[in-house]
């Protein structure tokens, strides 16, 4: 099976330089110390009301980051404008709320209004990768197709939320089938959201994707060993659950 590429999400650094309205721990040097740690992807989430990741960091990151940027971001005429403006290699498009901790669920892309396949379009044009966080369910699936979206990101959250081993394997299931259907459809897959040092190796197991993005969990373990350690440890467990299939 071929091996996920890891994408570290360095929205909770902010987070805690956040709490404080500091200067430190600083995402960028985050997403730098993930890279040597063997990151591929650095994910960042500008919010509307840039709660954690916010414009400058943006623009550094954009400068520094020589892997693979992933955007996170609403489908709203200002943050398009700033990704249009920025060009990071990817785009995830997300729901948002402001009262949300984290996002709570996939995009509805099936009752989705027209601008939504608008700023897609626009985004391609700029040679921008466009993939949507979803629910795994093969509605959502299909309508990503139909707005022309090159890459899905499946959301793992019920997977990693699921109390007993019965409603895992039942997530999981559903995981796999929205997989196939997007490969099937000629969409990248991603996945990402609750997944930890413990339950990726399940997902791993059971499902073919691109990338699987993480943050919490591993800016958890580098407050305790480094940001470095954190994700090479990381990177070792993918590629040891992947070459076990």
């Amino acid at each position: 099976m071929k091996i996920p590429k890891l994408g570290v999400n360095i929205d909770h650094v902010a987070t805690v330089r956040q709490a404080r309205r500091t200067f430190e721990p600083d995402p960028v040097t985050a997403a730098a110390l993930a890279t040597l740690g063997g990151a591929e992807v650095i994910t960042a989430h500008l919010r509307e009301d840039r709660r954690h990741i916010n414009d400058r960091d943006l623009r550094l990151l954009r400068e520094t980051v020589f892997t693979k940027l992933n955007l996170e971001m609403a489908c709203v005429p200002e943050i398009v404008g700033i990704a249009l403006k920025t060009r990071p290699e990817q785009v995830t498009l997300v729901p948002e709320k402001r009262a949300e901790v984290t996002t709570e669920g996939g995009l509805d892309v099936a009752r989705s209004r027209p601008p939504l396949a608008r700023d897609i379009a626009r985004l391609k044009k700029q040679g921008i990768l466009v993939s949507l966080f979803i629910d795994a369910d093969l509605g959502q699936v299909r309508a990503s197709a139909e707005r022309d979206a090159d890459a899905v990101e499946l959301h793992t959250g019920p997977y990693a939320n699921a109390r007993s081993e019965s409603a895992q394997t039942r997530h999981l299931e559903r995981l796999l089938r929205a997989a196939e259907e997007a490969a099937r459809l000629r969409l990248r897959v991603n996945a990402g959201h609750g997944l930890t040092y413990t339950n990726v190796r399940a997902l791993v197991g059971a499902l073919q994707v691109e990338e699987l993005h993480i943050g919490h969990s591993l800016i958890a373990r580098a407050v305790m060993v480094g940001m470095e350690r954190a994700v090479r440890e990381m990177c070792a467990l993918i590629a040891l659950y992947a070459k076990k299939t």
